[in-house]
């Protein structure tokens, strides 16, 4: 019986620090890259467009601006349009990243990452969330050859999107606890690594100081904390060390809410929700959620109550394949009677 190794995709380019961008022309040619597509939203095309083409004086470039409101069928339309190029470049929010790593993986080119916020933990996934036949839908994508964060540029991120990317992070509890409830009731099995990484991401962060939320040494440990927990989603070969039923819960809203908030705040009160129902690490997540601010800004944006409770009963139709607490009627309904219950969910919902 021979053993057997398992080779997995793992970014080759790894920087995250201050001033990274000054130095984008040195890390990007270490690399056999002599063309590039380099892909900007609104944000960056307006404030960072004119840096990165001035950084990248070894490269031929060709630079992009994607809208926003583009479907899996504009994007390949618009991928299979370009001429050659040995790498796809994605500056900006989730959304361009997500399109980045698409057109990447349709071309078969490497992807380079270089977030200007960290909301969630899309700039490090194999997947992306893409509009499909009017639905978004997570679907393969790229994982990163590299991901360049410069955290001056993260630090002026508005707080809105470093608290959703704590809200997604620290999802990664609730759903390795789902994780394992799958496991128990003989739907999927859990990989010991992914589990392993996923956790130690989400630990080192809880660890970190959280007095100031753009204090450098946080938010290096948001953003390295969120690419190991993308990384784990490589090994495990699927989303679950990262996501589960909060997931679940945030997808419904995407659907069904008047105005749905960023990913990571709905995944942050949905895992505040779960942690309860699942007993399990409430105290943590309760301590992070209040030193860093998340709790008194979902005070302040007008969430419905009703709005959660129907996505809660939705939840379960989202990923049926999968089994987490959502999908036992017992725990779901455990789920409904917090929203009820809960004294510090009564200061964030609105009837």
């Amino acid at each position: 019986m021979t053993n057997s190794v398992t080779n997995i995709p793992i970014p080759s380019i790894l920087e995250v620090g201050s001033d990274v961008l000054s130095r984008l022309d040195d890390i990007i040619k270490r690399h056999p890259f002599s063309n590039a597509i380099v892909l900007f939203d609104e944000f960056s095309n307006t404030t960072l467009r004119n840096t990165i083409e001035n950084a990248l004086s070894s490269l031929s470039i060709e630079c992009v601006k994607l809208d926003d409101t583009m479907d899996i069928h504009e994007l390949l339309s618009a991928a299979f349009s370009w001429s050659r190029f040995d790498v796809v470049i994605a500056v900006g929010g989730g959304k361009v990243v997500d399109y980045g790593k698409y057109i990447a993986f349709s071309r078969r080119s490497p992807f380079i990452s270089i977030p200007t916020s960290p909301s969630n933990d899309g700039f490090a996934s194999s997947n992306c969330s893409l509009i499909v036949d009017g639905k978004k839908t997570t679907v393969p994508a790229k994982v990163p050859y590299g991901i360049i964060v410069d955290l001056d540029i993260i630090r002026h991120a508005p707080d809105r999107f470093i608290l959703a990317g704590i809200g997604d992070l620290m999802s990664n509890l609730t759903a390795l606890y789902d994780w394992e409830f799958e496991e128990k009731n003989g739907v999927g099995s859990v990989n010991a690594f992914a589990y392993m990484l996923s956790k130690k991401a989400v630990n080192s962060f809880i660890r970190t100081p959280m007095h100031e939320l753009k204090n450098e040494i946080l938010l290096k440990e948001l953003v390295s904390s969120l690419t190991m927990g993308g990384v784990s989603t490589v090994i495990s070969g699927n989303s679950a060390p990262i996501s589960g039923s909060e997931h679940l819960i945030s997808h419904s809203l995407e659907i069904i809410s008047k105005t749905p908030q960023m990913h990571g705040i709905q995944v942050g009160v949905a895992t505040y929700i779960m942690a309860k129902v699942q007993e399990h690490r409430i105290e943590r997540i309760e301590k992070v959620f209040t030193r860093t601010g998340f709790f008194d800004y979902v005070k302040t944006i007008g969430l419905i109550k009703a709005e959660y409770r129907e996505a809660i009963l939705m939840s379960t139709s989202i990923k049926p394949n999968r089994y987490t607490y959502l999908h036992d009627s017992s725990y779901q309904q455990r789920a409904l009677e917090i929203l009820d219950e809960d004294p510090l969910l009564q200061e964030i919902f609105s009837e």
